[in-house]
């Protein structure tokens, strides 16, 4: 079973721990890393069981469950932009007086409607998921294709069923599954079974770079960087944020791979190792900039979903300018990777927040310059 469909036939317990317990391996339910049982890891000096590495995985390289849950499109989370920004800063333990204070919400006394509205949601919600486990008990004919956690739509065109697919595929495909499409000119629900074929042309645990990855789409269609960017946008591929390596989101049962092969993928792993940092988003026509300090530069594609989905940026006055000029206004920028030491004590986000301090200090980004306010 792939990755979506461990994602999306997950527990509400494996989904909170962000990883299930196969025979062999833990998975994780984010990008699809695989954790060998029987071994131990060594991360940063210290020695971990299988287990006990894949949260160390899960913080390292997505930061937690919430945060990557959080970032899902609306169709998703159900979740208004109001209610998600709310949410994101009771995750972050803000009280009521400062959620009052970075929301510009009247009174404390709105905060605890808002409160009590969230809670009513997660009632509805158990009722809602106990009707439809109950559903499926009554009705297991109809197989239904998954869609991606990334995909930007959400709604009944997304009910497919196999024989659906063989259909859309034998369709767009007239020369067969590893020929040309005529036109990716189609539907939402077709274009979720074509882009899924096309990334079967893809090995998994194996590093692209761009150019490589052009010449594999030139093959299915002519305008390959629609094709590249609906695959990332989609969920089938992930990149690094500069381009310079690819790779399949979905991953192999490794039982088969020789010891070898383990081996180098363990080393583009380590290649691959999150970096912790400071970027900036700058609005290339007015010069404003929003400096934001991360654990993980690589979620700085996961910020620019956000924004492309429309009004779920916590900054609303950076979402209010990146509807109104487009996104080709804004750029992102990497101010300054965090060195971290390798001996002796070192506290990362301690050490972190010092050098957002210090790009905070060095820009000024405030009023006419930027998207911050001051406290």
């Amino acid at each position: 079973m792939d990755i979506l469909n461990l994602f999306w036939n997950a527990s509400q317990e494996d989904l909170r721990n962000g990883y299930v317990d196969e025979e062999d391996y833990f998975i994780c339910l984010l990008c699809g890393k695989k954790i060998e049982k029987g071994i131990v890891y060594q991360e940063e000096g210290v020695f971990y069981e299988a287990g006990r590495f894949m949260r160390v995985h899960i913080e390292k390289v997505h930061g937690s469950v919430f945060e990557y849950l959080i970032q899902l499109d609306k169709k998703f989370t159900g979740l208004t932009d109001h209610q998600n920004s709310l949410l994101r800063l009771f995750y972050q333990g803000k009280s009521d007086d400062e959620v009052k204070i970075e929301m510009e919400i009247g009174s404390a006394s709105t905060i605890r409607n808002h409160r009590f509205a969230l809670k009513e949601k997660e009632r509805q919600s158990r009722v809602f998921l106990t009707m439809m486990d109950l559903l499926k008990i009554k009705d297991k004919k109809a197989v239904f294709i998954p869609p991606h956690s990334t995909a930007r739509m959400v709604d009944d065109r997304y009910s497919i069923t196999e024989e659906e697919k063989i259909k859309i595929l034998r369709k767009n495909f007239p020369e067969g599954l590893d020929g040309p499409i005529k036109t990716f000119d189609i539907k939402e629900k077709s274009k979720l079974a074509v882009l899924g074929q096309i990334a079967k042309r893809f090995e998994t645990n194996r590093i692209y770079s761009e150019k490589e990855v052009n010449e594999i789409l030139k093959g299915a269609f002519e305008d390959f960087t629609t094709l590249r960017r609906y695959l990332i946008e989609y969920g089938f591929m992930d990149r690094k944020p500069d381009g310079s390596q690819y790779w399949l989101e979905e991953n192999q049962d490794m039982r088969d791979v020789g010891m070898d092969r383990k081996k180098e993928l363990k080393e583009q792993y380590k290649e691959m190792k999150t970096e912790a940092g400071v970027y900036q988003i700058r609005n290339t026509k007015n010069q404003k900039v929003l400096v934001v300090a991360t654990s993980n530069l690589k979620t700085i594609n996961g910020k620019i979903m956000q924004l492309r989905n429309g009004g779920v940026h916590m900054n609303k006055q950076l979402q209010e300018e990146w509807n109104q000029f487009g996104e080709a206004t804004f750029v992102f920028e990497v101010l300054e990777v965090l060195e971290e030491k390798e001996e002796g004590y070192f506290d990362r986000k301690e050490e972190l927040k010092k050098l957002e301090a210090k790009w905070l200090e060095k820009l000024q980004p405030y009023g006419e310059r930027g998207y911050h306010k001051l406290k």
